[in-house]
Order: structure tokens, then C-alpha cells, then sequence
């Protein structure tokens, strides 16, 4: 149905008049008839009886009236919904029970009024096309992949280092260390089963475990936390990779330990990606919340993969 007829039969019925309506919408008269005219004959009915007094609704003109009226307002909401500053932001991260979900409830709490949709998908490459696509506004990821390039159009910023920890069981020979360095890991198995290929994460694991001489084992399946806190517990070899800041709870018996890695700290690179000609103003004052906290990347004492420097944009 078109908006701009249904406009013009709500303005006729108004004014009483198809001039006075005519003026109103800044159209001609002939203009405001043809409108009418087409809503009449995709309706079916006569909207309108005109006489010398003016132009009055028939019975089912003034039955269409207060759904014309909704309509109006629906599309007025429609089109409210897409403007920037109107509609929510759309953001990936990945998890909601990762360190990411925090930073954009720091940025909530800092920005109350500003309207968020937290989404959460798994790989980079279909976030990163999300991006591009504009289904969502921006994500959160490590860039970029060995062998790839960020699409053109896209922007990434770096936001978030975060330290990794070793996850162990209170029998595992590092559980009361203090610290240890990565390579106390050498030959060591790291249980991983979300490492799946493909993915970022996977890539920064594989480069990690190559670095310093331990193994990433997959296998799976990968059941959720609380099967893998389980398994850990009770486990004398296994042990696990979690982020400084992950928030875990587990059963006081478990007695799970988190041992930070130092000398070098191995951190994971998150950047907020986004394109560069989104005009969402609550994007912009996502990225500066970010970059405000953010004290960027020390020279010396951590290791990222050789691949996460500041990413280029592709050229064609």
C-alpha cells in the first residue's frame, strides 16, 4: 500500500477539502484526486462523497480511517528504526560469557541512553561479511588471519589486550605456582575442544603452541564450561587456557587454579571492527570508550602472533 496515498486520504480527511488538503501536502489539487483515486481503486471502495460543502468519508472511508492512521505511525516508526541515533547498535562479541560481553557492559553503564542489540556469531569471516553487509554495526575479533585481509571498507581499531592464564586442577604440577612462563608449557597438552579450525581463536592457539613447544588438543566434544571444569579437576596432566578477565565459577571441591602466564605474557589482540563510513553516532562513541581505556600495546614482556599488526584494508 502506498504510504504517500494513505498519507493523502488521512490530510483530505482532515481538511475537509481536497484543495485545503492539497495545500497542506504542497501538491496540486489534480495530485491529491489521482492519489485518492488509486487508494480507491487498490481498496475497492469509495472513500469520499464531495459536495458543494466539501469532501466528507463514505461509512468505509471512516471505517479505513483509524487503520490508515496506524499505518502511518507504523511507517513513521519504520523508518525511525533505521535512522542512526534511532535504532539499536548491533554488535558482535562472540560470547556473552567472554570478556568482550564485559567491555560493552562497561560501555552501557557509561552511555545508559544509548540502545544496544548484543549479538553473538562464531566465526570471523561471518562476522567480518556481517560487518561489510551492514547486519551488524560492528565486532570484536583478532585480526587478521594468516593469509587474510580485512574487506575493503572496514576499519580495524585495536581495543583490548587481554592476558591469558593456565586453568588447572589442584594435582597438575603448576598448580601452585604463582606464575609460570609459556615455555614451562613444552610439552604439555592443552585441552581445547572450542579450538575449532578455521576460526581466529584456532589460529592464535596454533601459533602460540608452535612458539613455545606445547600441543593443542581439540579433541572433543566440546560439551560447555562446566563439563570442562569438571575434567580439569580431576585431571593431573590436563590443563586449559582461559583470558585474565573471563569470569568462571566452579564448585568450591574442584579447587581450580589460574596461574598467570609471564615472561612473555601471551595476550589476545581484540580489535573493534567496523566500516568506516557507518554513521551511527553511538558506534563512534563505542570506539572512543574503548580507545579511552585502552593503554595500548607495550613494546616489551607479551607476545601476540605475528600476524595481529594493524591490519590494511584490501585494495580492490
Amino acid at each position: 500500500m502506498d504510504v504517500t496515498a494513505v498519507r493523502t486520504f488521512v490530510a483530505v480527511v482532515e481538511a475537509e477539502q481536497f484543495q485545503d488538503a492539497a495545500a497542506d501536502l504542497s501538491v496540486t489539487p489534480q495530485a491529491v484526486s489521482k492519489r485518492v483515486a488509486a487508494l480507491e481503486k487498490e481498496l475497492g471502495v469509495q472513500l469520499f462523497t464531495r459536495d458543494a460543502r466539501g469532501a466528507r468519508p463514505t461509512i468505509d472511508g471512516q471505517a479505513f480511517l483509524p487503520h490508515a492512521r496506524a499505518f502511518l505511525r507504523a511507517a513513521e516508526r519504520a523508518v525511525a528504526s533505521v535512522q542512526p541515533g534511532h535504532r539499536a547498535l548491533r554488535v558482535d562479541v562472540i560470547g556473552r560469557q567472554l570478556s568482550l560481553a564485559g567491555l560493552l557492559r562497561g560501555f552501557h553503564r557509561a552511555h545508559p541512553e544509548t540502545e544496544l542489540d548484543v549479538v553473538t556469531l562464531f566465526d570471523s569471516d561471518t562476522a567480518l561479511a556481517a560487518v561489510r553487509d551492514g547486519i551488524i554495526d560492528a565486532t570484536f575479533r583478532a585480526v587478521t588471519m594468516p593469509g587474510r585481509q580485512l574487506p575493503r571498507g572496514l576499519d580495524a581499531t585495536p581495543v583490548f589486550d587481554e592476558p591469558l592464564h593456565l586453568f588447572t586442577g589442584p594435582d597438575h604440577e603448576f598448580a601452585d605456582a604463582p606464575a609460570i612462563r609459556p615455555g614451562q608449557l613444552a610439552g604439555h597438552r592443552i585441552w581445547m575442544p572450542g579450538n575449532m579450525p578455521g576460526t581466529e581463536w584456532a589460529a592464535y592457539y596454533d601459533e602460540l603452541a608452535a612458539t613455545f613447544g606445547f600441543t593443542i588438543d581439540p579433541v572433543g566434544p566440546d560439551f560447555g564450561i562446566e563439563p570442562l571444569l569438571d575434567t580439569i579437576a580431576n585431571s593431573t596432566t590436563l590443563g586449559t587456557f582461559v583470558s585474565e578477565q573471563t569470569p568462571l565459577v566452579w564448585p568450591t571441591g574442584h579447587d581450580l587454579r589460574r596461574i598467570p602466564l609471564k615472561d612473555p605474557t601471551p595476550v589476545y589482540p581484540h580489535s573493534l571492527i567496523r566500516q568506516t563510513a557507518n554513521p551511527h553516532p553511538a558506534l563512534a562513541a563505542l570506539r572512543a570508550h574503548l580507545m579511552a581505556a585502552y593503554p595500548g600495546r607495550p613494546r616489551n614482556g607479551i607476545w601476540t602472533p605475528s600476524w595481529t599488526r594493524p591490519a590494511q584494508s584490501e585494495s580492490a
